[in-house]
Parts: structure tokens; C-alpha cells; sequence
């Protein structure tokens, strides 16, 4: 199985990207793995909020195959332990799922495009993190998973 983690926007934060390297680096160990991410729209900033979302939507839309499970990173999401989140990619792996594909929304969340096109919604938290900070937590968690999924030490470390 592959998996895909699409995210909206560069992240400014040196130690997010760095952190994100290392887990990312780790993963391929275990899957193939990809991060994307997908330029955010021009004039952004001076955009209405709706009107944001439905652009950052056409540009999430346009890097997702319509075989493709598809996971949304939201407040909304069922919340896992990681051992629940371990057992979620073994059932999306032996259902046959060929690429699961995560997605980061921008900063004021999902289009209601996206929520449509969504299999599934994945809370990390109740808490709310940065968009910017979610792709280091998940790539974590991720991570994790499949050490978990091997009965590796670092989940108990």
C-alpha cells in the first residue's frame, strides 16, 4: 500500500520540517511513502475564506485518483489511540486499499468539496494544532503505527 500525505502550503517552521524529515526518512523502512505539497492559491491572502477553501479543494482534487482512500485530517475526525490508529491502516491494508492518501487542510479547513470527496476523517486531538504543526505530529503517529503493527520497541520507549 502507499500512502500519500498531502499538505496546503510550505511550512516556515525549520524545526516542523526537520522533524517531519526524520519521521518521513524512518517510514520508508516500512512503506512507500510520499508527502506532497500543494502550492497554496495566488493572492491568497486576499481571498474570502470561502473562496480559499474552494480553490485549496480544486488543487487537493487535482492530486487525488478517484481509486484512492481517502483520509482527511480534521477536528471533525474520529479520535484513535495509537494503537487504534495501527489497527485502521492494518484493516485499510488487508481490505486491499492501494493508495491511502492523508490530507492537511489549510488554515480555515476543508471545502465542502473535500468533506464530499472524503472516505474517512481523522481527529489527532481534540486540541487545535497549526496546519503547519500537523504534518510533524502525524508523521509521528504514523510512524508509530507501524511500529506498533511490527511489535517494535519505540512505541513503549
Amino acid at each position: 500500500m502507499k500512502i500519500k500525505l498531502l499538505v496546503v502550503g510550505q511550512t516556515n517552521m525549520k524545526f516542523v520540517e526537520a522533524g517531519s524529515y526524520e519521521f518521513f526518512t524512518r517510514l520508508k523502512h516500512y512503506t512507500d511513502f510520499e508527502m506532497l505539497v500543494i502550492a497554496p492559491p495566488k493572492n491568497a491572502a486576499k481571498l474570502e475564506v470561502a473562496e480559499l477553501k474552494n480553490k485549496e479543494a480544486e488543487n487537493i482534487l487535482a492530486k487525488i485518483q478517484s481509486s484512492d482512500f481517502v483520509v482527511l485530517l480534521d477536528e471533525k475526525g474520529t479520535e484513535y489511540s495509537s494503537v487504534e490508529f495501527s489497527a485502521f491502516l492494518q484493516k485499510r491494508m488487508n481490505s486491499g486499499v492501494k493508495n491511502l492518501v492523508f490530507v492537511v487542510g489549510g488554515a480555515f479547513g476543508f471545502s465542502e468539496k473535500i468533506y464530499e470527496r472524503a472516505n474517512s476523517k481523522l481527529a489527532l486531538s481534540k486540541m487545535t494544532f497549526s496546519h503547519q504543526l500537523i504534518r510533524l505530529i502525524f508523521a509521528e503517529q504514523l510512524y508509530r503505527a507501524f511500529t506498533i503493527l511490527r511489535n517494535e520497541k519505540y512505541h513503549n520507549e
